[in-house]
């Protein structure tokens, strides 16, 4: 018998392999899907900027801000099956670049179920692009949803709260600064809570922190995990806001060797003076913090 394997020996093997190595990945993703259903939010390394991936234990995805750049879209690509092509929600928290960007390119890739976003007016060809692409979504069925504090995204266990913007902004022209427009939003999960602070100053924190101590008011601002606002910029982070979250960790999206020097040498003090644990993307990478409504577990 010849020791050398026919050319259609070699054919039937070869398709043999082929299958076997598609049989294990799609059972890897079959196994990914069954798995233990836990609450996910992935802090994104996407440079100066910020990204936030949010998938719920019942299998929601949500989306808080794109970044300055593409990378987003590699990150969503190993985030979420191959097959999946679509986001339950994006949030905008404010049309900056830093945010806004990645976002461009993530309406042009999925579907995106819902978007939510604060409806402010401002200049700039980024942000008719972005007017144009949520028009689109739209058109295929999509609901564009303008968020204010009375907003809130319920799906099975997760809460999600608006706290800022205070009151409806849509149509309202801003050019120079949108920050203190940003969505700060707060997501409840059982007993574990994640406080989303956009890009706002401590002039915002200070309203917020005013309407949670008004009488009646539903706004708590206590919460586990803090994602810092502005990348650490020495406008916000202020010792009565980080009193009034009291958060065990603070995760920093920041750039590397950024130009604008974040995050600032004062907001590390303070985090440190109150004890808080600091993660920061430029030193960390993704910050993937799993929970099962008890307890958190941060890789």
């Amino acid at each position: 018998m010849s020791n050398f394997l026919t050319l259609k020996q070699k054919v039937f093997l070869g398709v043999i392999g082929i299958l076997f190595l598609l049989n294990i990945f799609v059972w890897k993703e079959v196994f990914i899907l069954a798995g233990p259903h836990y609450l996910k939010v992935d802090i994104l390394d996407i440079g100066q900027g910020d990204a936030i991936f949010i998938e719920t234990p019942d299998m929601r995805h949500i989306l808080i801000d794109g970044g300055p750049d593409l990378a987003v879209l590699g990150k969503l690509a190993k985030l979420l099956p191959f097959f999946d092509k679509s986001l339950d929600v994006v949030i905008l928290t404010h049309p900056d670049q830093d945010h806004l960007m990645g976002l461009l390119s993530v309406l042009q890739k999925y579907h995106v179920k819902n978007i939510l976003w604060t409806g402010i007016a401002r200049d700039g060809g980024n942000y008719q692009k972005w007017l144009e692409l949520i028009e689109k979504q739209k058109q295929k069925g999509s609901n564009i949803v303008i968020a204010d504090l009375h907003t809130k995204i319920k799906s099975g266990e997760i809460l999600i709260d608006i706290l800022n913007p205070i009151e409806n902004l849509e149509g309202r022209y801003f050019n120079k600064t949108t920050n203190e427009t940003g969505i700060v939003s707060r997501l409840i999960y059982s007993k574990k809570s994640f406080l989303f602070t956009a890009d706002v100053s401590s002039k915002t924190e200070q309203q917020i922190i005013d309407l949670s101590r008004q009488a009646g008011s539903k706004v708590n601002l206590s919460s586990d995990i803090l994602k810092v606002s502005h990348h650490g910029s020495k406008y916000s982070s202020s010792e009565e806001f980080l009193q009034a979250v009291h958060p065990s960790f603070a995760v920093i999206s920041v750039g590397k060797d950024n130009s604008y020097g974040h995050p600032t040498p004062e907001v590390l003090q303070k985090l440190q003076n109150f004890g808080i644990k600091i993660l920061r993307t430029d030193q960390n990478g993704d910050v993937e913090i799993l929970s099962d409504g008890e307890n958190l577990k941060i890789k």
